[in-house]
């Protein structure tokens, strides 16, 4: 059995009454295995959030098929992969609840009575939906699923009573919207039946992709996974896009724009000596061959013991299963209650 994973009877011994206040709620689509940018973006401040705060994060598959429904694999296939990615990076299920969305009906139900809340137009004004939508090309062909998105991300919010939700800027109307339904419910039933929540943005903006046309995305490959191989990271640096009028080291290069310094400012622990970089790079006499180097080694000695624990929990299955399960009973019985709260705001709680 690998040292990072717990057999579930060692979970549930271990697990002691809560004392944390606040409440928060994360989650990733299961749509692939996760990257640099998931790992600077919000992977290191869970792991951080989790010694302070009641963590729950939340591997989102019925959210993965929102876009996905033609190619179901792609969701079921990469549930264990994520849990697997979670644990690598030092999220610990004895202080963080991991659980499965399909795997708490009440989320599903929530959704239901949310969407009467919420009208087709409001959802069409979304700006995080209007962007996704229009990034993925649906034209007049847009899921149900995916439109509702936000009621869903709602629905999940409310039902673990969050109150902190890391987040980065471009989803800020999501979080607009779910505590819009909360006040409509809660004028509904005129109590605090739902607490509205606070957004808890990331230091780092969304990581670029390696070529600096687009963020860095699973659906779009132009990403470093954490499971890459050294080979891998390799060749993805040496591709990055740097100051293409930087033609030689002798001439002055530009920073801004240039990926490999976006790289080294999310990822090199020294803050002050990237900056000789940066002022060496802008003067001239440092090459992009050099600063590629020195982002590499930076990536590998970060990526190389995330990989080599990653390889340890994925070959044990059993092990992140047990763990999925154990957190997703937790989460059934949390969000159960706050749907027969709920249901009683819409007087459907006859017996």
């Amino acid at each position: 059995m690998s040292p990072m994973v717990q057999t579930r009877s060692h979970i549930m011994q271990k697990e002691q009454p809560s004392t944390k206040k606040e409440r928060v709620l994360t989650g990733d689509r299961a749509t692939g295995q996760l990257h640099l940018g998931h790992y600077v973006g919000s992977l290191q401040q869970r792991v951080m959030l989790q010694h302070d705060y009641e963590q729950t994060i939340l591997v989102a598959d019925l959210q993965g098929l929102t876009d996905n429904g033609h190619n179901p694999h792609k969701v079921s296939s990469n549930i264990l992969n994520v849990v697997a990615d979670y644990l690598a990076v030092g999220i610990d299920p004895l202080k963080t609840t991991i659980c499965l969305q399909s795997a708490i009906p009440a989320l599903s139900e929530l959704t239901m009575y949310y969407s009467n809340l919420v009208s087709v137009a409001r959802l069409q004004r979304n700006p995080t939906v209007k962007s996704e939508i229009a990034g993925k090309s649906f034209g007049s062909s847009i899921p149900a699923g995916f439109l509702t998105y936000p009621i869903s991300q709602a629905a999940d919010i409310t039902a673990f009573k969050a109150t902190l939700i890391p987040v980065g800027e471009d989803q800020l109307p999501m979080i607009e919207q779910t505590n819009e339904i909360v006040r409509k419910l809660n004028h509904i039933a005129q109590a605090e039946v739902l607490v509205e929540c606070t957004p808890l943005l990331s230091k780092v903006s969304r990581l670029p992709s390696c070529d600096g046309k687009s963020k860095m995305s699973k659906s779009m490959g132009n990403c470093i996974l954490l499971s890459d191989t050294d080979k891998q990271i390799s060749k993805a640096v040496k591709s990055m896009y740097t100051d293409p009028k930087h033609l030689s080291i002798e001439q002055p290069g530009q920073v801004e724009g240039n990926i490999v310094f976006t790289y080294l400012d999310a990822f090199h622990s020294d803050s002050a000596y990237i900056e000789q970089l940066k002022m060496r790079y802008r003067e001239g006499g440092l090459g992009d061959g050099k600063t590629k180097k020195i982002l590499e080694e930076c990536l590998q000695d970060i990526l190389k013991p995330i990989r080599e624990r990653r390889e340890l929990l994925i070959s044990d299955k059993s092990q992140l299963i047990d763990i999925l399960r154990v957190g997703s009973e937790k989460s059934q019985e949390e969000s159960n209650q706050v749907l027969n709260s709920v249901k009683k705001a819409f007087g459907l709680n006859l017996f």
